[in-house]
């Protein structure tokens, strides 16, 4: 299920919704805060030193699902 989501967002990068990258980053036991103030959601992992900003506009870009695809790449890369 987990690499599902993964594989339909590379395959995709369009039309996916906040609640689709919060299910995502629950999935490879990444951090998803939501935006204290503003409207960025912040991801990040304890084994990758990177922290993603991801805008919630709706929809969202496909720059940043992109973005978002290669940094649960390296999650998984550097927990195996």
């Amino acid at each position: 299920m987990a690499d599902d989501l993964l594989a339909r967002m590379r395959a995709n990068p369009r039309d996916w919704r906040m609640a689709d990258v919060e299910q995502l980053c629950r999935n490879h036991g990444a951090l998803c805060t939501p935006p204290r103030k503003g409207s960025h959601y912040k991801v990040k992992h304890p084994l990758v030193n990177e922290i993603l900003v991801v805008p919630a506009h709706r929809p969202i870009k496909p720059v940043y699902i992109r973005a978002l695809v290669r940094f649960i790449d390296a999650v998984r890369e550097a927990s195996a």
